[in-house]
């Protein structure tokens, strides 16, 4: 055997060892070694996570857009989920709080006040999520009519909607403890909740919508409940590990009594973090509300069509940029500053290259893509131009969300929250409708203005990055 040969098999083993520590599902300090094997092993879990998340999206999307009366279906499985962006928000604004939190207690070498931290996390969530629930089942129909869906539109999706409203405490939590996780290092766990989650919805899904032996077909409603029991199955097995003892965190009942001095630290660091998100949700709730009524159901269909696509892409990229925040997080709670700036810089580098494989594969394959997912050639038209439109400014916003995902590791949460206040609502929104009503372009002008947006949040970004604010936070 040549030297050659040896050398390629001692890198395989490697690589293959690497790959097999990430998945195991266990905490690591990332404050000592290889920054760029942290970075790997971090990445890997999470990644895979966000794939299985946006498998949710598509499983739904898939088996919808092929029902009768598909336009209505997708008009209101898309508008339903910009609704939904709006407990995404304060899910994954208080889920970076604990993991700021959780990390830098797990740096600072304190995993009981770590856990303690998570705890009181999932607290907060449940009050909040309880209201929210009982405002989106009592009026699913009218909020689907606000969002721009045509009557019937609206009529055929409120049970659809009722349903997934009602159920959002799986989407607060399955976001919430997977933070918690890998704010302790340990992001395997999270990202095969999401495997048991998407498994479940994948095999649910066909069956309670087409209906199988004696089982009837629910049609809509049917992918409301397949994702609902999907996503209580990823919760169930969350909850098991969390509580279980097994893991660095380890819980205690006294923990989830109300420590308002702890809750008063989170929602001080929540806050921004769900506000930032909020005012994301908000401008594309707009935009998708400024689709339906310049392009009608089809053009709103198209677009909500381009838009699970677009997150089936990017959000394997957020993953990767997430390694970012836990990295961060731990290295500031070691004191190793210029550690946390490494592992942010490197980050960055690989979802560059990320991204860029996928804006080809966007640009290139659009229409085999949106073909897979509707038959509907008035929907097909929007979603292409949709796609590779937004597409061109993927490798900004790869950058762009690691910085962000930097900022709220470090519990600066407050900078990417005045960053979205200048992409989305001084920008975005105002171009927006800029180009879609007063030039007349429609949709078109909304996909437009998506790029512009990422690309300016992006470069303001990096401008506050190198002014290291982010460095002095103390939480």
């Amino acid at each position: 055997m040549s030297f050659s040969e040896v050398s390629e098999r001692k890198q395989f083993a490697s690589v293959f060892a690497t790959i097999k520590l990430a998945l195991r599902g266990e905490e690591m300090d990332y404050t000592t070694g290889s920054i760029r094997k942290a970075v790997v092993l971090l990445a890997i879990p999470m990644v895979l996570e966000m794939i299985m998340e946006s498998v949710f999206a598509l499983v739904d999307l898939y088996f919808v857009g092929h029902l009768h009366n598909s336009s209505y279906a997708i008009q209101a499985v898309g508008l339903t989920e910009s609704v939904l962006t709006v407990i995404y928000s304060i899910a994954i604004g208080i889920s970076m709080a604990a993991t700021a939190m959780v990390a830098r207690r797990i740096g600072e070498k304190d995993p009981a006040a770590a856990a303690k931290a998570g705890m009181q996390a999932i607290l907060i969530a449940f009050v909040i999520n309880t209201l929210i629930s009982i405002f989106g089942v009592i009026y699913g129909t009218e909020i689907l009519m606000l969002m721009g869906a045509s009557p019937e539109a609206a009529q055929y999706g409120t049970p659809f909607i009722k349903i997934m409203m009602g159920s959002s405490i799986f989407i607060m939590l399955l976001f919430l403890i997977n933070g918690i996780f890998r704010g302790a290092g340990n992001a395997a766990i999270a990202m095969k909740s999401l495997w048991v989650a998407n498994i479940a919805n994948i095999i649910l899904c066909p069956i309670l919508i087409n209906g199988f032996g004696p089982i009837p077909a629910f049609g809509l409603t049917g992918a409301a409940i397949a994702t609902t029991l999907g996503r209580g199955l990823g919760v169930s097995y969350q909850l098991y590990h969390l509580l279980n003892g097994r893991h660095t965190l380890k819980v205690a009942a006294r923990y989830f009594l109300p420590d308002w001095q702890q809750i008063k630290t989170l929602s001080q660091v929540a806050a921004p973090a769900v506000l930032q998100f909020v005012i994301a949700s908000c401008s594309w709730i707009f935009l998708a509300q400024l689709v339906a009524t310049t392009g009608g159901d089809h053009g709103s269909a198209g677009y909500q069509t381009a838009l699970r696509l677009l997150m089936f892409f990017i959000l394997p990229a957020w993953g990767l940029s997430n390694a970012a925040s836990t990295l961060v997080g731990q290295n500031l709670g070691a004191q190793q500053v210029e550690r946390a700036v490494e592992s942010v810089i490197k980050t960055a580098k690989y979802n560059v290259i990320f991204m860029l494989v996928i804006t080809v594969l966007s640009l290139a394959g659009a229409e085999i893509f949106v073909s897979f997912f509707t038959n509907d050639a008035q929907i097909k038209t929007v979603a292409v131009e949709a796609i590779r439109i937004m597409s061109l400014g993927y490798v900004f916003y790869g950058v762009g969300m690691v910085l962000i995902n930097a900022f709220n590791g470090a519990g600066d949460t407050w900078t990417p929250t005045w960053v979205n206040i200048f992409g989305f609502w001084l920008l975005q929104i105002p171009l927006a409708y800029f180009l879609a009503k007063t030039l007349g372009l429609g949709p078109t002008g909304v996909f437009i203005a998506i790029p512009v947006a990422e690309t300016s949040i992006t470069l303001a970004s990096i401008v506050l990055f190198r002014k290291g604010k982010w460095k002095k936070v103390k939480i």
